[in-house]
């Protein structure tokens, strides 16, 4: 664990509302995208400095995005000043400044559609809380729409069901547009069209991980359980955060997807062309690059001539995936129409527990105590299988069908009303650790208030960026960073496959069951 220079928060055992510190977190900033990232995205350069007719353009932007999204206008028109979301967001409860409250984040953008884009804003500023677009505004919203996940916690309480998230959005696709955007999300942008996934992974790296692999689960099982690359002709084409090739405890999920399909009996390929589920294009709120991300996934299919498309375990991966790819890449109507286009990792798990068509030994997971984490853009944005609720109650289904001991944390902290993990939106960057940090108390204090009631062990999260972010910052609240979980990897402790080599410990386990 590195050594920071701010205080960590505290854990109590009931939540707080902070003290309001005014401009506690002023500071906060990413770095700004080199020029040579930014023309990748189509945006123009700027290293982060003020560009001649950059306020016009700015400007001009905003009218642009008012006119293409009607949801934005009515976020921005709407808000009564209710106070309903002021301490929902898991920012403002981990940091105490103001302008972390979601409406005060609002009102950055908000005082500048008034000034330039409604009637009182032009000819009675002040009346409205109008205000000019300056340099000093647009750096105060690189710092402050830099502290937003976009998980939309806040709009489940708004009574008007306004979206923090979407003007996010827009302030930091205004932000890409006059060279100020986040070197963070636009240089991973430009891994994808450049390599196809996030991590810079190329091909040779990739087939030559995905054999290692191979010879683990052979290692591990006695079974030649194959991790295909590139395979014309099979049936399923699994689309999966970069991270699944890299890094534990992802790559011990995507071990888990194997042995899933091995058992099933399926036929599937990974894309080195589309090896990356992340579309962070979402997160800079740029619909142009979400879309070209997004058909790398459709070259992908059809040149390898697939019938479906199952996504790994990625959250906001899933929400484009499940809210937005017909709209970006569609139509799929060359996939086999009989199943969900596309469909998630967990709800195929799922449907081959329902149909009795894998083993189990729960025992396997016996040194275990599991938790679950509703990961933001899954709770909030999408949903799994034919029902509504079914992206809670499908993880939630698999964990216990393959261990014994499962406890959830304290209702108004799980289901859409989860906290964010705290490094979501674009935020998974060392240079904003501290609002990391911080923004993970809410979510660390559910989960310690489990360990000492239950006994928790570990927590099982469906998201790339939240198994990122848990075992990069749970050590700063005093727990391991290997208590982050993959669901798959708790599912592959106990999966036994058919013709599977079992030592005497597991017959006398299964037999016990």
């Amino acid at each position: 664990m590195a050594k920071v220079d701010f205080e960590i928060p505290k854990l109590k055992k009931y939540p707080e509302i902070p003290v309001v510190v005014e401009g506690t977190m002023a500071h906060s900033s990413p770095y700004v995208a080199a020029e040579k990232f930014q023309v990748q995205l189509d945006f123009p350069g700027g290293n982060g400095e003020f560009q001649e007719g950059w306020k016009e353009k700015a400007i001009e932007k905003m009218g642009e995005l008012l006119g293409k999204y009607r949801s934005l206008q009515v976020f921005l028109d709407s808000c009564v000043k209710c106070g309903a979301c002021t301490d929902k967001c898991h920012y403002f409860l981990g940091t105490g400044d103001p302008k972390n409250m979601p409406v005060a984040r609002q009102d950055l953008f908000r005082a500048v559609y008034r000034r330039y884009f409604t009637f009182a804003g032009k000819y009675f500023p002040k009346l409205v809380g109008a205000v000019d677009l300056t340099e000093d505004v647009i750096k105060e919203w690189y710092s402050y729409f830099h502290q937003c996940s976009q998980c939309r916690r806040c709009s489940v309480y708004c009574p008007y069901g306004i979206d923090t998230a979407e003007i996010s959005m827009a302030a930091r696709e205004v932000l890409d547009h006059i060279g100020f955007g986040q070197k963070y999300c636009n240089e991973i942008i430009g891994k994808v069209y450049k390599i196809g996934n996030n991590l810079g992974l190329p091909e040779r790296a990739l087939a030559d991980t995905l054999e290692g692999l191979e010879e683990d689960l052979e290692d591990e099982t006695g079974i030649a359980v194959k991790v295909p690359l590139d395979v014309k002709g099979a049936d399923i084409l699994l689309v999966t955060p970069s991270a699944d090739f890299f890094a534990e405890p992802h790559v011990d999920g995507l071990m888990g997807y194997a042995k899933v399909f091995h058992e099933a009996g399926v036929s599937w390929t990974v894309s080195s062309h589309a090896s990356e589920a992340a579309n962070f294009g979402m997160f800079i709120g740029s619909y142009e690059n979400m879309q070209r991300v997004a058909i790398r996934i459709r070259e992908a299919a059809l040149d390898l001539g697939v019938k479906r498309i199952i996504f790994g375990e990625c959250g906001h991966a899933w929400r484009v995936a499940y809210s937005f790819l017909n709209t970006l890449a569609g139509p799929w109507d060359f996939l086999d129409q009989n199943y969900p286009i596309p469909q998630h990792i967990c709800e195929f798990t799922h449907n081959l527990i329902q149909d009795d068509k894998l083993t189990f030994d729960k025992s396997r997971n016996d040194d275990l105590v599991i938790t679950f984490h509703d990961s933001c853009n899954v709770a909030r944005a999408s949903r799994m299988g034919d029902m509504p609720g079914g992206q809670f109650t499908i993880p939630r289904d698999i964990l216990k069908a393959v261990c014994n001991n499962f406890h959830d944390m304290a209702p108004e902290t799980i289901h859409e009303h989860t906290f964010c993990c705290g490094g979501g939106g674009g935020l998974l960057t060392d240079d904003l650790m501290e609002i990391r940090v911080k923004g993970m108390v809410p979510r660390a204090q559910a989960l310690q208030d489990v360990v000492d009631e239950y006994g928790v062990t570990n927590l099982v999260a469906i998201c790339a960026i939240c198994k990122s972010q848990f075992a990069k910052v749970l050590p700063y609240y005093g727990m391991e960073m290997d208590m982050i979980m993959s669901l798959h990897q708790v599912l592959s402790n106990a999966i036994i496959l058919t013709g599977q080599i079992v030592d005497d410990d597991d017959e006398a386990a299964e037999d016990a069951a």
